[in-house]
């Protein structure tokens, strides 16, 4: 997989389109000037449009997915492995206390899997071909209970509000700096809208820095969150089966043709060495498997 998930790549691109239009409309300066005065005003700029955007990518993403991994969902099972899936995520569901998923199947070579969706009750779980050629029942038993464990613990929607609120923090923050910059190149004067040159620059260069930092928090909430979906996983098919499934992924060598979109979503990530670490949405294998060889 690649090292960020296009998830937020998309929301800096949205924060970013939404500067420059909202610039050109002079949205944001009548934010700083009206509303409760100033900083409230724009704080409730910022709010609408930063949770609005991540929001608006989770109630996307079941959508998103089928389009970007072309996933079949299967409506009526075409033979017995398609027939074992659907009963074998049923399952997993029933027991985990959640609405059944639609399960799909796309085609990629590499052994991968991903769970979205916007709520516990009308989530999607899909796998890949060369998961399904290359694992065996009780692996992927393992693997289909550890992306219910993803949304049985509400991870979609958690992650959704960590990245809203980071979105709101970035807008903010961004514009406050902004006016700063504004006033110090127009000599002091007072500019609350921040409509010049400097407030414009600012605000897209600040955007981006930001939204870069606010990946990194993302990415250690979706790195943390993959261990509890493998204690899920191991809860659901055995703590044996969670560990082979993983050992399995192990030569994969961290390929995957997952579109950046669901990069984060899938079992397994990217490898990544020094400071790329920090950008990584899941845990080294190693220290996955470590953590439930630990559990016994």
């Amino acid at each position: 997989m690649r090292r960020i998930a296009l998830f937020l790549l998309t929301n800096i691109a949205v924060l970013f389109l939404l500067s420059i239009v909202c610039h050109l409309f002079g949205v944001d300066q009548w934010a700083a000037m009206h509303g409760y005065g100033g900083m409230e005003g724009l704080l409730i700029y910022a709010a609408v449009f930063g949770m609005g955007g991540a929001f608006i990518s989770l109630a996307m993403s079941k959508w998103m997915a089928k389009m970007s991994t072309g996933a079949r969902v299967i409506q009526q099972p075409q033979n017995e492995t398609e027939r074992w899936l659907l009963d074998t995520v049923r399952r997993h569901a029933q027991n985990a206390g959640i609405g059944i998923p639609e399960v799909a199947i796309y085609d990629a070579p590499e052994m991968n899997a991903f769970a979205t969706g916007m709520t516990r009750n009308s989530a999607m779980v899909a796998v890949s071909s060369g998961l399904l050629q290359q694992m065996d029942r009780e692996q992927i038993t393992a693997v289909l209970g550890h992306e219910i464990g993803h949304v049985a613990n509400g991870d979609m929607v958690t992650l959704t509000l960590i990245q809203g609120v980071l979105n709101t923090l970035v807008i903010l923050a961004a514009r406050i700096v902004g006016r700063m910059v504004d006033s110090w190149m127009s000599g002091g004067r007072d500019n609350r809208g921040g409509g010049g040159i400097g407030y414009f620059v600012s605000v897209m260069v600040l955007q981006l820095v930001f939204g870069l930092f606010a990946s990194m928090i993302v990415m250690a909430f979706s790195r943390w969150r993959e261990f509890h979906a493998d204690a899920a996983g191991a809860k659901l098919a055995g703590r044996g089966a969670m560990i082979s499934a993983l050992q399995r992924l192990q030569l994969n060598h961290g390929e995957s043709t997952l579109p950046k979109t669901m990069a984060a979503f899938g079992i397994s990530g990217p490898l990544a060495q020094g400071l790329q670490r920090l950008f990584m949405s899941h845990p080294p294998l190693e220290e996955r498997i470590a953590a439930l060889q630990k559990q016994g």
